[in-house]
């Protein structure tokens, strides 16, 4: 719920950004895990 929360806080769609995060989790490097938060995060 608190991912749905910041996402929406960020004028994120919710789904949008959940299914994006879940998309490039598997690939997303180690070091670059940060992109993946909402107030970092772009759609793709």
């Amino acid at each position: 719920m608190s991912l749905i929360q910041s996402a929406r806080m960020k004028g994120h769609d919710p789904y949008a950004y959940l299914k994006g995060v879940l998309t490039r989790l598997p690939t997303q490097l180690a070091s670059e895990i940060g992109q993946l938060l909402s107030h970092q995060w772009v759609p793709a």
